[in-house]
């Protein structure tokens, strides 16, 4: 049996409304982020409707709810991404969906953001390692 804490009663679980309050908490915060800020509010020009999308493109990965037609790829590609704006990015995201949601649905949503992150990065050629890890194995010729 789970027992629930106080300050696991005020969280949210993980309904569509409550990922479009997640979604406004976030945002809210990263446009005030002092390295995230300036590429965030330089790409997005309606935050309402960026908004609005962020929350289908969540309910579509976490609900299912196959809301979102997009292509995140795409969205993030030109736009002055760097490496370093992904770790900054998650460890806001943790912040905030360990503050907002439900601890399961807190960690659902960092489990899915870390895999989109991994291939973001990847599609981007911000690995840092083109891409592969190192498997200790040598490199013939080298």
């Amino acid at each position: 049996m789970t027992v629930k804490s106080e300050t696991d009663a005020s969280r949210l679980p993980l309904t569509e409304a409550n990922i479009a309050t997640l979604i406004d908490v976030f945002y809210d915060r990263v446009r005030v982020h002092p390295d995230l800020g300036p590429v965030f509010n330089a790409a997005v020009h309606d935050w309402p409707e960026h908004k609005a999308l962020l929350t289908s493109f969540w309910s579509s990965v976490a609900l299912k709810t196959q809301t979102y037609r997009g292509n995140p790829m795409r969205q993030h590609f030109n736009k002055g991404v760097r490496l370093e704006h992904f770790a900054q990015w998650l460890a806001l995201w943790r912040q905030t969906t360990d503050e907002l949601l439900e601890p399961e649905a807190a960690t659902e949503l960092q489990h899915y953001a870390e895999r989109i992150g991994h291939s973001l990065k990847y599609g981007l050629g911000l690995t840092g390692t083109h891409g592969g890890r190192d498997l200790g194995l040598p490199v013939v010729g080298q």
